[in-house]
């Protein structure tokens, strides 16, 4: 199981650090939507009066704002899948719950993310990570 736990955190930070691509692609693309669009009606493919100039505005912002939310939980994911290389519960924890958020995320994020719950919710895996005290094992006190 101690090569799953590597594998599960190392494909969390390739994944998530392809995320983080995204996320500066959309922010790129966030800073010169408004020249895309007048690139697009000169070449007579987009007439003015075909998109109102509200939703046009919108468009940069909503990019902005799903590029810091792709970046935020991606930073999270990298630092969960890290404290999963170091054996701590936090980091086991975290990547859980983004494991979560991965589902959505056909193809990959999806496969990545139920192996990332199959290997952490796993009993063995559990104890790794959460050994019990010597006062809570099973072994009847003298």
């Amino acid at each position: 199981m101690e090569k799953h736990i590597k594998l599960v955190a190392i494909l969390n930070i390739v994944y998530r650090g392809l995320i983080i691509l995204g996320s500066v692609v959309l922010f790129v693309l966030a800073a010169v939507f408004g020249r895309i669009m007048d690139f697009v009606q000169r070449q007579g493919d987009l007439r003015a009066g075909d998109l109102p100039r509200e939703v046009l505005d919108i468009v940069p912002i909503i990019m902005v704002v799903v590029g810091i939310f792709m970046l935020i939980v991606s930073i999270v994911a990298i630092i969960g899948a890290v404290g999963v290389l170091k054996r701590q519960e936090w980091g086991r924890i975290t990547v859980i719950v983004v494991s979560f958020f991965n589902l959505i995320h056909i193809p990959l994020g999806t496969a990545l993310g139920v192996y990332s719950l199959w290997v952490l919710l796993n009993d063995e895996i559990v104890h790794i990570f959460n050994p019990l005290p010597p006062s809570q094992s099973n072994l009847p006190s003298p």
